[in-house]
């Protein structure tokens, strides 16, 4: 479906209050607007059965979390039910609007500031007793306006993935794999044919924002005060993205009948594709005979690239058991948790001290943890969510576009909301 293109200012503000109406702030701390928890006893009703809100990749998750949560309910005495959401952020929002959101909620970066500024998110950072195992990256990543607003529940890279069935039907070996964007346009070709396509992804940003990455682009400035969405960078990447489009080696996920990205490697339809560690969780409970390799993406004029994604765990400022919420972060949290989080569907533990084990245990997951030294993070800036929801709309028709005019709207629509 297409969307309409926001052109101006005005027309992103009405936007963005659009995507956060509803999302009134709380009234567990109506002193404070932003609903900070640095001061002041937290709300605490443990008689109540608090309510978990996940927006999953698949079964493993969903299973993974709800026995988590299952087994800190067992131990703590307090119920707990896991809700996985078919859209996230538009139930979260439906939720604040009536007052009665969900205890504990996956939160992304690029949702966390309008949720803060509003009052509808709980500050708790702070309070939590693991708060300096979390690497500082993800920290800064979840904190707005200096409060470190809520725990990081894990991150992901993108990196390929290559089935290597295909990979050997097509005569190619361990020395073909890609590091750069020429090798990639080959190997794509070699493995086209035969009911699949040699690359996919999916039509979005937060999958081609890694060969901006690699092109040497990004959309704002690392300090996020000044947009640069239509840098030649950028340029050059949508150009070599609808290059990939044009040849036929690569397609959409949705132009090859698939949902996501992991749905069309899991089911053959293509032999490589862009995903994140996530996917690697649906592959063991859903494709556990499919064998692959995972590689860091190729490097592009720029150089090596990719995109960093982490959820927190938001806490709702109108929950009434916020301190049992804050037990419960910290329970899902813990380094033994996030490890079996990571077993479960592929994520990178939050916290440090499970680094070494995670290492050691997914030597075959390499890629991805080598792929957060030089990984570019989504803006998390207000009303970024909203831009990049129009980019993405633009992204799904970029076959038929000129790459200069999307990302000169993309840079208007940022421009409107750098500070």
């Amino acid at each position: 479906m297409q969307r309409r293109t926001i052109t101006s200012a005005m027309a992103l503000g009405a936007a963005i209050a659009l995507t956060l109406s509803g999302c009134s702030g709380g009234s567990g701390f109506s002193d404070n607007s932003k609903g900070s928890a640095d001061s002041g006893e937290l709300t605490n009703d443990s008689s109540r059965s608090l309510s978990v809100m996940i927006g999953s990749s698949g079964d493993s998750e969903t299973k993974a979390v709800q026995e988590a949560v299952a087994a800190w309910s067992q131990e703590s005495g307090v119920k707990a039910e896991v809700i996985a959401a078919s859209d996230l952020n538009q139930q979260l929002s439906q939720g604040f609007a009536a007052s009665t959101p969900p205890d504990v909620f996956y939160l992304s970066t690029d949702s966390l500031a309008g949720f803060a500024e509003n009052g509808s998110v709980l500050a708790y950072g702070d309070r939590l007793s693991n708060k300096d195992d979390f690497y500082p990256s993800l920290v800064s990543n979840f904190t707005y306006d200096g409060d470190f607003y809520c725990a990081p529940k894990d991150f992901s890279t993108l990196a390929l993935f290559i089935n290597n069935e295909q990979w050997a039907a097509a005569g190619l070996t361990d020395q073909d794999y890609p590091t750069t964007w020429d090798e990639l346009e080959t190997v794509a070709t070699k493995l086209t044919g035969n009911g699949h396509t040699g690359l996919s992804f999916g039509a979005e940003y937060q999958r081609l924002g890694a060969f901006m990455a690699q092109a040497g682009g990004t959309l704002l400035t690392d300090d996020q005060t000044k947009a640069v969405a239509d840098s030649e960078e950028n340029v050059a990447a949508l150009t070599e993205v609808k290059e990939l489009l044009a040849s036929g080696n690569t397609a959409y996920a949705a132009d090859l009948g698939a949902g996501w990205g992991g749905e069309a490697f899991g089911t053959g339809k293509a032999a490589m594709v862009i995903e994140g560690n996530w996917l690697t969780g649906t592959l063991s409970s859903d494709y556990p005979d499919l064998e692959y390799t995972v590689v860091e993406l190729p490097a592009g004029p720029g150089g090596k690239g990719t995109l960093q994604f982490s959820n927190c765990w938001g806490i709702a400022t109108d929950s009434p058991s916020q301190q049992q919420s804050l037990d419960l972060v910290e329970y899902l949290t813990a380094t033994d948790q996030q490890l079996g989080f990571s077993k479960a569907f592929g994520v990178m533990p939050s916290v440090e001290s499970a680094a070494d084990a995670w290492t050691s245990a997914n030597p075959d997951k390499e890629a991805f943890l080598k792929g957060a030294d030089y990984a570019k993070s989504v803006p998390t800036l207000h009303g970024s969510s909203a831009v990049i929801e129009d980019f993405n709309a633009q992204i799904e028709g970029l076959s038929g576009k000129d790459p200069k005019e999307i990302l000169s709207t993309v840079q208007s629509n940022f421009e409107a909301i750098v500070k």
